[in-house]
């Protein structure tokens, strides 16, 4: 029972947070529609830009501006969530079997300019919160199920160019401005349109020449459309060529790949004058951290946008700008609510550098150890968000990215804070990216002391639990708001290594000595002592006892710890007793460690 208790406690703890509502929108809109396993099966709910969704087309600033979703089979229902999508101009839905209504709140979507339902299933009135839609040209509602009368609404939208609601179950009165549509369809319904009225139920637009000028537009037609064709096929010519030269020209640098073009997608290649102008010249007040890959700089975009601007180091040589594109590719595909967004990047022949968003909160490690006087201090409730975003973010990276990414710094000081204290995993794949033009066989290890797993720094081999390590360190630092390494604890004679310090008073039941003294006793000690737990498996010696990172966010959500820490607990105990009948055995006392005579091993040569 208490087990139990543990457990929903547990899972009470680290609720989903709904960071992006475009994402949470779309996937809602999935969820309503019915989708079936094999449709939509890259709407991650775990995704924080959906931009790299099919079916979804993002702006420049990753913002949904199209929705396109026909002949999909669809069963369910339109979710009101949609309306959220405040920059969507496209949605289009056509040829479905969705039934219900069409909700109110598609009245929010302001930038709409075209709405297409044709062919479903759809129920109940016209929404008169569509007449809100002043940019809206295109509206397609015909064959459903639509009952009651045109809004007047609709009248008000002067943008309206088409307008089709045929073969509904409308009946009444149809506003006269929307005759004045350059292209309307009214027909097959029960409305005040036809022989028996003012207005015919169609619009009269045509689409052929009369019978007596029917071959002469045939052929004038063909012909305009021959020469129409040449036209733009010469311009389209044109155009690749001066495209491939410039991709020439910008992304390659290495020969005999002339031909090969690098998809940076939503990314933004910067001047490095823009860069610099952003930065103040690169200015020292404007450094927001430095570490293994180089200076941070904080900047400003000349529309007012701030942004973070790595200066990688390590750009000895100018060789290595293709590798280093197609690793910035390879990172750029890397979306997920719990990553850094990649913003774009600038290349010199010298110089490589990455933008990406500002933080307004800084890291996890300056709201631990850095933080201002005055400022709020990380609460207990922001340090469980921490550990289980960054958990799933490491798990994204290790289980759904292809290839797999390795972090090999995971600590608190790579993990950032947004305005709402979300986490976000930043300097993801810059191990990799910063090493790839290196052509020895020894890899550079590349991390900070104390979060370094054992078998990376003795082999220089890293992989995905090298970063379970690291992470297990992160929950440490979390929990204490100490650093990994920290020599002023030889001051009172404890461990220099945090993971020894923490493992030594978890021994000793001294769980008040573990926790942040900042947190002022506003914790959950049965919280902690979980977190202390899942931190110790991920930092065991072999990292074949590591659990994987989809295991660690199962634990987080209170599955399968308790069975993993009673086993970690008895194979903990036989390597402690081993340990010390070996120290007994080989105790020689004070005497044979002090008072050794000289040996002389042989002579001098």
């Amino acid at each position: 029972m208490e087990l139990l208790s543990i457990i929903l406690i547990v899972a009470s703890l680290f609720p989903f947070s709904a960071s992006d509502r475009q994402g949470d929108a779309l996937y809602d809109m999935k969820l309503k529609l019915n989708a079936t396993g094999s449709q939509l099966s890259d709407w991650n709910q775990n995704q924080v830009n959906p931009c790299t969704w099919n079916s979804v087309i993002c702006d420049n600033n990753n913002n949904v501006v199209q929705v396109t979703l026909a002949s999909m089979g669809f069963t369910g229902v339109l979710s009101p969530r949609i309306g959220e999508l405040e920059y969507l101009n496209v949605l289009s839905l056509p040829d479905n079997n969705i039934t219900g209504g069409i909700p109110e709140q598609f009245g929010n979507l302001s930038r709409l300019t075209s709405l297409d339902l044709e062919d479903n299933l759809l129920v109940g009135p016209i929404p008169a919160s569509l007449g809100q839609l002043t940019k809206l040209q295109l509206l397609i509602l015909s064959q459903n199920n639509l009952n009651g009368s045109i809004p007047e609404t609709l009248a008000s939208i002067s943008s309206l160019t088409d307008i089709r609601l045929a073969y509904n179950k409308l009946t009444g009165q149809i506003p006269p401005q929307l005759f004045q549509v350059a292209r309307y369809n009214f027909s097959g319904n029960n409305l005040t349109c036809g022989a028996n009225f003012l207005h015919p139920c169609a619009s009269s637009m045509s689409y052929q020449g009369s019978s007596g000028g029917s071959k002469i537009g045939i052929v004038i037609g063909t012909v305009g459309g021959v020469i129409g064709l040449l036209i733009v096929g010469a311009l389209l010519i044109i155009c690749n060529g001066r495209r491939k030269n410039h991709l020439r020209e910008v992304f390659v640098d290495v020969s005999g790949e002339d031909d090969r073009r690098i998809a940076f997608g939503q990314l933004k290649r910067f001047a490095w004058r823009e860069l610099q102008l952003a930065t103040d010249n690169f200015s020292d007040k404007n450094v927001l951290g430095q570490g293994g890959f180089g200076k941070v700089y904080k900047g400003a975009l000349p529309d007012g946008t701030k942004i973070a601007v790595k200066r990688l180091t390590d750009y000895e040589s100018p060789g290595g700008e293709a590798a280093f594109l197609r690793e910035v590719e390879l990172i750029s595909v890397a979306v997920h609510r719990n990553l850094l967004r990649l913003i774009g990047f600038c290349t010199t022949q010298t110089e490589r550098l990455l933008v990406y968003p500002f933080m307004q909160n800084l890291s996890v490690a300056y709201r631990l150890r850095e933080f201002k006087p005055g400022e709020p201090i990380l609460d207990w409730s922001a340090r469980k968000r921490v550990a289980i975003g960054t958990a799933r973010g490491l798990e994204y990276l290790h289980e759904h990215c292809n290839p797999k990414i390795i972090h090999r710094d995971v600590k608190a000081a790579n993990v950032l804070l947004d305005e709402g204290f979300e986490p976000v995993v930043g300097d993801f794949g810059l191990a990799k990216l910063v090493d790839v033009q290196k052509t020895s066989v020894t890899t550079q290890v590349r991390g900070t002391m104390g979060h370094i797993a054992p078998e990376y720094l003795s082999t220089g081999k890293s992989s995905e639990r090298t970063d379970v390590f690291g992470y297990g360190i992160m929950l440490l630092e979390l929990v204490t708001g100490q650093r990994a390494i920290d020599f002023s604890r030889l001051d009172e004679e404890d461990d220099v290594l945090l993971l020894d310090h923490v493992k030594k008073l978890q021994r000793e039941g001294h769980l008040n000595a573990i926790v942040d003294r900042n947190l002022n006793s506003n914790y959950n000690e049965l919280e902690v002592e979980m977190i202390i737990q899942i931190a110790l498996l991920c930092t065991q010696a072999s990292p074949e006892d590591r659990p994987s990172m989809s295991e660690v966010v199962r634990m987080l959500e209170g599955e399968g710890l308790a069975e993993r820490w009673e086993e970690w607990q008895q194979v903990e105990v036989t390597r402690r007793q081993d340990y010390e009948r070996m120290q007994q055995r080989f105790d020689w006392g004070e005497d044979s460690i002090y008072n050794q005579d000289a040996i002389e091993l042989s002579a001098g040569r």
